[in-house]
């Protein structure tokens, strides 16, 4: 661990600061809770939290293959719900219910569905690598009755794959203080922007659809 009155955690400010210190904190079994809300419901991307996690590695506060193997079993059990959901109620049915969830918009979950009927099982390991399809990639296996143990060598190697290089990239930056401060205000930024434009779109998505479904009742 760093000695002395600096923190692996100081100067780090917004909500990069605040997962920093949430990881620090809760230690490698709050890296895999993250990653399991994120693949559910994505709230602070694993782009942040990952490197976070193999920078605090670095720094002595977290064993860097624990993090490797929590991070790795959240994101499993996060997208074996999704699974078992679209199993359970169908696609049509879960799609419903999970785009009333805020800043998800059924066309999101269309969009995951239409890469798997495209790509077939090979989507669950490329999806795991793809922001917008890795989180939700899981419903329409479920709904497709994909058989559980493909699903599960799938999405072990592909979120084993993403998250060792998100893992590796931050534990590589450890020995650079300077350019993980540099590295946290971008993410803050580049977060905050996300979230923006996400709500626009699903404002003007929910928009055009209802004004869509008026003019179709007035036909």
């Amino acid at each position: 661990m760093i000695t002395g009155a600096a923190s692996p955690t100081e100067g780090l400010t917004g909500i990069v600061g605040f997962a920093a210190r949430s990881i620090d904190t809760l230690g490698e079994w709050g890296v895999g809770a993250f990653t399991l809300a994120e693949t559910v419901v994505p709230p602070i991307p694993s782009e942040v939290i990952l490197p976070l996690a193999g920078y605090l590695a670095k720094q002595g506060s977290l064993n860097l293959f624990l993090v490797f193997a929590t991070s790795t079993l959240g994101a499993y059990l996060g997208a074996l719900l999704l699974y078992l959901l679209g199993a359970k109620l169908g696609l049509d049915r879960s799609i419903r219910g999970l785009s009333k969830l805020p800043l998800v918009d059924r066309e999101d979950f269309e969009h995951a569905a239409g890469w798997f009927r495209r790509h077939g099982r090979s989507s669950i390991f490329f999806g795991r690598l793809l922001p917008g399809v890795r989180s939700l990639i899981s419903l329409p296996a479920g709904a497709a009755a994909m058989p559980l143990g493909t699903f599960t060598l799938f999405t072990l190697a592909g979120s084993g794959l993403w998250n060792g290089a998100l893992i590796g990239l931050g534990y590589l930056l450890g020995t650079q203080y300077q350019l993980i401060e540099e590295y946290s205000r971008f993410l803050n930024y580049a977060v905050y922007g996300a979230l923006a434009v996400a709500v626009v779109l699903l404002v003007v998505r929910r928009t055009k659809r209802a004004r869509a479904q008026r003019e179709d009742a007035r036909r």
